[in-house]
């Protein structure tokens, strides 16, 4: 399980880099672009070491931890889907370069961040209580 937790922390890591140096920075750049492309690369790795761990040692089902792995499971998938669809859309604002439109991104990234966090803990703290 280390390996996982390891990668969904760089995912953390990359992606809160991204999203608030964008913000601090005040316009979209291709760098916090790398940051988010390489917080969405950590997180669909540490998905998918996971996801090995669960079909070999299967989750926990019942309980507090139960309820918790089926949220994140859930805000987890949304969550990639999103975060994918940020980096995307990032990269269409860089390329077109329309000021009012780099200035205005981090809104959009704040959000998303925001959203991660919720498979983010709910993992964490599913894994502690079961």
């Amino acid at each position: 399980m280390s390996s996982a937790i390891v990668l969904i922390s760089l995912a953390l890591v990359f992606y809160t880099m991204g999203v608030w140096a964008e913000r601090r920075h005040g316009t979209l750049t291709w760098l916090h672009v790398v940051f988010f492309a390489l917080g969405l690369t950590f997180d669909v790795s540490g998905t998918w070491v996971m996801g090995r761990i669960a079909a070999t040692q299967g989750l926990q089902t019942a309980g507090t931890a139960g309820v918790l792995n089926q949220i994140m499971a859930v805000t987890g998938a949304l969550a990639l889907a999103v975060m994918a669809i940020h980096l995307l859309w990032a990269v269409v604002v860089v390329v077109r370069d329309r000021a009012n439109e780099r200035a205005a991104f981090h809104k959009f990234s704040v959000a998303v961040w925001a959203f991660w966090l919720i498979p983010y803990f709910t993992g964490m703290i599913g894994s502690m209580a079961g």
